[in-house]
């Protein structure tokens, strides 16, 4: 039995070659089908370059354990969330390694209703069940299906949801660095959505083109040394703020009109408090 290190508490996260490649995430693919049993899984991945063969991979072991798949194609992690909840399917995966380094990818695993599965949860099972790859042969008769879709208009309708135009009462000029990661098409969605609402918001769109191999470095804000594009911007255009996205887009960075970065704990005060406003508690 083969030890698979990828295989981390709460997520699959490995280096390219020995710890993942096409065949470990195959493995991978068939252990959640035969652990889950599921009738039918989301899949999406990053702009890595890597990604899409891993998740043609995973897709395959999906498929041999008897698994339909929907694939939604390039992806951020909060996509594949919506994905699984909005359609109602029995899990989602979505390939990303994240802010990790460009030698590294990984999954992260959910099943219905998008809950996570973790070391408890699950997941420490599917691990086993890739170590002994001891799967039962493939049944051609009820081998699962591949299909491609598109969640993104559902997506951003789900988003628009959260704004109130009426707020937006005098010009804005909003920095947004997608790191050339996964981001990118869903800003433009919103912006469209702006367009057309009349809402007085200037897009500054930095580093917006998806690209695999990160030519400004790997997109991680939490780095210090990875913010000075945004920061720059914020200042060049005198805007009133800015957001940073890393690679799949599941964590996002603000700056203040004064292109200071603005630690997340303040954020999610600001969050709890929005959510706050608009739940009725009994």
């Amino acid at each position: 039995m083969t030890q698979l290190n990828c295989f981390k508490a709460y997520d699959i996260r490995g280096e390219l070659g020995e710890e993942l490649n096409e065949d470990v995430a195959y493995r991978i693919g068939r252990a959640y089908g035969e652990y889950l049993k599921p009738k039918t899984v989301v899949v999406g991945g990053d702009v890595r370059l890597t990604s899409a063969p891993l998740k043609l991979a995973l897709a395959q072991g999906l498929m041999d354990a008897g698994t339909d798949v929907l694939d939604i194609g390039l992806s951020g992690t909060e996509e594949i969330y919506f994905a699984t909840f909005h359609l109602g399917v029995d899990g989602g995966i979505e390939v990303t390694a994240s802010h990790n380094p460009m030698n590294y990818n990984g999954m992260k695993l959910v099943r219905e209703n998008a809950k996570p599965i973790s070391g408890d949860t699950g997941l420490r099972d599917i691990q086993r069940l890739a170590e002994e790859n001891k799967f039962s042969p493939v049944d051609v008769t009820r081998r699962g299906t591949l299909r491609e879709i598109s969640i993104l208009q559902d997506y951003v309708n789900h988003l628009m949801g959260y704004i109130d135009f009426a707020n937006f009462t005098r010009p804005l000029k909003l920095v947004v660095n997608s790191g050339n990661g996964a981001a990118g098409h869903v800003i433009d969605e919103i912006e469209k959505r702006f367009v057309a609402a009349g809402a007085p918001v200037n897009f500054i769109k930095v580093h917006h083109q998806p690209d695999g191999h990160f030519p400004n470095g790997i997109p991680n804000p939490l780095l210090p040394e990875c913010r000075q594009d945004t920061a720059d911007a914020v200042n060049e255009s005198r805007a009133d703020m800015g957001i940073a996205f890393d690679g799949d887009f599941d964590r996002c960075f603000m700056f203040d009109g004064d292109a200071e970065f603005i630690e997340g704990y303040y954020i999610v005060g600001l969050l709890a408090e929005a959510f706050l406003q608009k739940t009725t508690w009994r």
